[in-house]
């Protein structure tokens, strides 16, 4: 496989397993080109064309120093110059790939994060609400993200010669579609229960033995799960605080996500909703083990850093 395979295989995987569907991605995708058509001749030669098929922007290639076939990758859930540098020495490696955005990835992180409109609709909340209170925060996040050193990673990689590219929104998807399927097939009845089967998972397992497992950040163990909802462990960061009231007048009991602020915590409070945090880096650990699955299978060989647990489910 060659690089722009390994970024192509990712956006397939991730579309596959969104929670709009390959119908809701394409129509995502369209809505694009068509304000891209309406736009002034000046202003579609400064668009991203890249934004009409790729639609994980988060996500991409940033260095080809050689077009090879790749044998062997370096993957880390944070790729950062110390991480190249390590590529560099390590000798063998033919490709580094990061989970978190980098580069233009990291500047268009806000453009993923419609997703998570469409994942509170398909748990209930009026698609009109979800969308209204997104927007003010992908503008939060669109300014936050301003302000970062984005090319730093990519400089590293350009002046070492070494392949790079990420994979964010693709591998989220992947962990929320397995975490929703092996939820649902177990069909917890309290918080307790969630956690005991979260646990279950190598991932969080392993996370356990850090103290960075499975916890209860709203609720109690003997609390009712209500209808879990997988809202918070893709699309881009954490959504609007203002949802949990929202999702709670849509029948959600108990939510499960990465990673949550003091902010979002005290507003699931008033609204009654169990949150249950998986882990922020285990849960990426899971989500780009099984990206990783697909290239073992290839013949690839998978050698972890920067906080990515290895466990792999090819039989």
């Amino acid at each position: 496989m060659k690089i722009q395979d390994i970024h192509n295989l990712a956006i397939k995987m991730g579309t596959e397993a969104d929670f709009r569907g390959k119908d809701g991605v394409e129509k995502f995708l369209d809505k694009k080109k068509k304000r891209f058509e309406q736009l002034p001749e000046k202003d579609k030669q400064e668009f991203d064309k890249e934004a009409l098929e790729n639609p994980y922007l988060d996500s991409g290639v940033y260095n080809i120093a050689d077009d090879k076939d790749i044998k062997k990758v370096l993957v880390g859930i944070d790729i950062g110059p110390e991480e190249i540098l390590i590529a560099k020495e390590l000798g063998d490696i033919d490709l580094v790939i990061a989970h978190h955005p980098i580069g233009k990835g990291l500047a268009q992180l806000a453009d993923v994060m419609e997703l998570q409109a469409d994942v509170c609709n398909y748990y209930g909340v009026p698609i009109n609400v979800a969308e209204g209170l997104m927007r003010e925060r992908i503008s939060e996040v669109a300014r936050g993200v301003n302000a970062s050193n984005h090319q730093r990673t990519v400089d590293a990689a350009r002046l070492m010669k070494v392949n790079l590219m990420n994979s964010h929104t693709p591998c989220d998807n992947l962990a929320a579609k397995f975490l929703k399927n092996f939820i649902e097939g177990k069909n917890p009845e309290t918080v307790g229960d969630l956690i005991s089967i979260l646990k279950e998972i190598p991932e969080y397992k392993e996370a356990m033995k850090i103290g960075a497992g499975p916890k209860i950040f709203v609720g109690a163990p003997e609390n009712r799960c209500g209808k879990i909802a997988l809202s918070e462990i893709t699309g881009g960061t954490e959504g609007s605080p203002k949802l949990y009231e929202k999702m709670a007048q849509a029948g959600v009991g108990t939510v499960v996500g990465m990673h949550i602020s003091e902010e979002h915590k005290k507003e699931a409070e008033l609204a009654h909703v169990n949150i249950v945090i998986a882990g922020h880096i285990s849960s990426d650990s899971l989500g780009v083990n099984l990206f990783m699955d697909e290239l073992e299978k290839q013949g690839i060989e998978i050698v972890p850093c920067s906080g990515f647990t290895r466990f792999s489910r090819v039989q």
